[in-house]
Order: C-alpha cells, then structure tokens, then sequence
C-alpha cells in the first residue's frame, strides 16, 4: 500500500472537528433550497471550491461569512438531524473510530428551536449515522461537545445545558469564537460550576491571541484540553533550537498533559502557522506535549484526518508510529471515562498491528 492507502485504513481519534463546518456541498445546497436561502454559488463542486477559497483567502471577514451559510441550512430539526447523521457517516468512512462533535445550539435557533431541541435532533442525527456505519461494517463513537461562543452572553446558559445532557450524548463544554477581548474571566464563575459539578471543559486558546489567553484558559477555566494552544510556543524561550526554555504556563501545560488540539491545515488558513512543515505541533510533540491532530473545518479546510495525517508525513517528516503516538494521546484525553479510554487505546494498537503486520 502507498502511505495515504495505508493511512486511510488507519483507525483515527478526532477532538476538535466542528460541526456546522464539516457539511456536505451537495446537502448545503439541497437545505437552502428548502429554506430560500442564497448562495454563492449552484452546483456542489462549485460551492465547496468557494467555500476552501474563501477560507484560504486571508480575510477573516470571508472566512466568517462561510459559516454564514452552513448555519443558515442548521435551523431546523430536519436539518440538524441530516447535517450531525452524515457527519459521523464521513467521519467513519474516513476511519474514525471514535469522534466529539462541537457545535453552538445558540447559533440554531432561528427556525423557532429551543436549545434542547437542537441537542435532541443532533442526537437523533449521530444516531442514526452510528447506525448506518455499523451496517457498512465501520465502528464509531461520537459525543457532542457544546459551544457556548465567546462574544455573546449564554455562556451559563449553554453550561447547564450540557450539564442536563452529560448523560444523554453530551460530554464536554467549550468557548469559541473572538478570543482577544472574551477570555474566560469574562464569566469565572461558569467554570467553577462546571468543575464542581466534574465536568470537562475546553477552551479555544492559544490560536488568535497568545500566552495570556492560554493561563486563562487553563488557571480560570479549568481547561483539560486547549483547542489549537500553537501559541504555546510564545512562552517556550529558543523554540525549536537544541536547548529550548519553557515558561510557567508552558510547563503547567505539559506537566499536567493538557491536550493541544492542533489543527495543521485549518492553522495555515488562520495564519497560526505558514507551513505544515514548520507547524509547531512537530516540535511539540518532541518536547513531549500532549499533542493530538485534528480537522476543525473539514469543509472549510477540504480536509479530512487521512488528509492531515498524509501531509505530516509528506511535509513534516512524521513516521507511522508518530501517528500511532498522537492518536493515543488523543483516545486518552477523550472526554469519556477511564475505562473506555482503556478499551479505545487497546482497539487503536490492535488495529495498527493489523493494518501494518507490526507488533506494537
């Protein structure tokens, strides 16, 4: 098998894939049909050229207006059930076996939904897509992670809304969305009920803004996982040099394996990074950070985590071990219990040890 045959048969953890930026081209255009919705181009090759292009453009005000459009197309029941069933179906047929789908219900109640309502249907819809999976012979788990976005004010709201549902499917809470100007002392006590009541949280940090918005990520909003955190690397003295000098929070973050949930591919579109090549997850893992690898925006991005795992590969040099290595990490900061961390990590080596004919 060539390198990307083989990795697309690998077994795949992913931690931060965002739901309404991994829709279909073909389904966007069949829901807006329904709905009278605009968009900027007809056919589904067309808009999901438009929609890797706007996101490579370097303007964030295109970049935002893409999911203008996929979240107009969430704001029915029929919609979100769709859009959350063919995302765990995409995710399995690419190898994932166990997955967290973060989405903001706040963002999906324009069609008269209530925020439970939206919870329900997206479980209804990994539901189903769990089971169509299992028909095709493909294992995999999927747990939604709700969003509360960072600008708006229903950040306690969205907070006991996972809570009520952390039996029901719903197995962590994040802030996303504008990170300078809304860090997480913006509303310090959502994330002391969330820590007393044991529930995990984490927190977009270290992509848009640097060191600050990590220690409060991690101090104040008791983060046991950063999404992307590449801006570790600004507290981390001779970064990439033989005699590298880590800071408070970057010792805090690797002393205490905090994952790092990087995302190489949407990074160059964000400017956090200029090549795969030079992406600091590389010399992060080196350093023995708890680095883990994953989509965001696998429309955006065009992406997929076959695709991200072929160009560390091509582009930075990584072995299959070190995709072994990262996938692992990230099974054992999944936000489920210890014991089905165990059972995954030992599904992941199995299936390596099958697909390469090595013993791990």
């Amino acid at each position: 098998m060539t390198t990307p045959e083989l990795i697309a048969q690998l077994p795949k953890v992913v931690l931060h894939d965002h739901l309404d930026g991994g829709l279909r081209p073909e389904t966007i255009i069949e829901l807006a049909a329904q709905t009278g919705h605009e968009l900027p181009a007809t056919t589904a090759e067309d808009l999901g050229a438009w929609f890797e292009e706007a996101a490579d453009s370097g303007s964030l005000v295109r970049y935002l207006e893409t999911f203008d459009h996929t979240i107009a197309v969430m704001q029915t029941r029929e919609g979100l059930v769709r859009v959350a069933r063919e995302a765990v179906e995409d995710l399995a047929a690419d190898g994932v076996v166990y997955a967290e789908s973060r989405w903001a219900p706040e963002q999906h109640l324009s069609g008269g939904l209530s925020l439970q309502d939206t919870v329900d249907a997206v479980a209804e819809g990994i539901a189903q897509g769990v089971e169509a999976a299992k028909l095709k012979g493909q294992r995999i788990q999927v747990n939604q992670l709700l969003t509360a976005m960072r600008h708006a004010d229903r950040w306690e709201e969205i907070a006991d809304l996972a809570l009520a549902n952390r039996d029901a499917g719903v197995c962590g809470f994040d802030i996303a969305g504008a990170e300078a100007g809304f860090l997480p002392d913006r509303f310090p006590h959502v994330f002391a009920k969330l820590n007393e009541a044991g529930f995990p949280a984490t927190i977009h940090a270290g992509e848009a803004a640097g060191i600050d918005s990590i220690a409060q990520a991690v101090h104040i909003g008791r983060a046991l996982r950063l999404g992307h955190g590449v801006r570790i690397i600004d507290d981390i003295a001779g970064f990439g040099g033989d005699e590298p000098v880590l800071g408070r929070v970057a010792n805090w973050v690797r002393d205490a394996q905090l994952a790092l949930e990087m995302c190489p591919c949407s990074n160059l579109q964000t400017g956090a990074a200029e090549s795969v090549a030079t992406h600091p997850i590389t010399g992060l893992r080196e350093l023995d950070f708890a680095v883990t690898v994953n989509t965001d925006n696998r429309l955006m991005s065009a992406t997929s985590m076959t695709n991200e795992m072929t160009r560390l590969v091509d582009e930075a040099g990584w072995t299959i071990d070190d995709l072994l290595d990262v996938t692992l990490t990230a099974a054992w900061s999944a936000f489920i219990h210890h014991d089905e961390r165990h059972e995954l990590g030992e599904y992941v080596v199995e299936r390596y040890e099958e697909i390469t004919g090595e013993a791990r």
